[in-house]
């Protein structure tokens, strides 16, 4: 054989061996994309099933009737007179955020997190909108038109 002939045969099995490489690597790497898609699937299952049962729950603690109200306790000596609160405004019961929201926010975190989590307090925030008061936005319009501009 000439040196021509051995050249080709060297660059064929190299190309060979190339070959080779490239199909093992991408066998690797559609094993772990396998892999990666079973993961995702079971966990899709599991968040499936949690968004199952807490639709369930919700729906149980809607049908369910209110709690009956306590009843009251008989004391044998004089007590003094309870003190009275004032009943809450249109705004406060607005405002108030009922038990079964705090439980669905809890348990949309739950799943999030994928920990359970207890929620201490919520209240809702005022939008901008209601925060407005017109004094002091004409206050604030009066003290920018104050600023003087250099032009350059």
């Amino acid at each position: 054989m000439n040196v021509i002939g051995i050249t080709v045969l060297i660059v064929a099995a190299l190309a060979a061996v190339a070959c080779c490489a490239g199909l093992l690597s991408l066998r690797s790497k559609t094993e772990r994309f396998a892999e990666l898609q079973q993961t995702s699937e079971q966990q899709i299952r599991q968040l499936t099933s949690t968004v199952r049962r807490l639709e369930a729950r919700l729906a149980e603690l809607a049908k369910a009737p209110a709690s009956p109200a306590p009843k009251a306790l008989t004391v044998a000596a004089p007590v003094a007179s309870p003190v009275t609160t004032p009943a809450p405004s249109a705004k406060e019961k607005r405002e108030e955020i009922t038990p079964e929201l705090l439980v669905l926010m809890a348990s949309a975190v739950t799943v999030f997190l994928g920990k359970t989590v207890r929620i201490r307090s919520a209240k809702r925030l005022q939008s901008p909108y209601e925060i407005v008061n017109p004094w002091s936005q004409q206050g604030r319009v009066f003290v920018q038109a104050s600023h003087n501009l250099r032009s350059r």
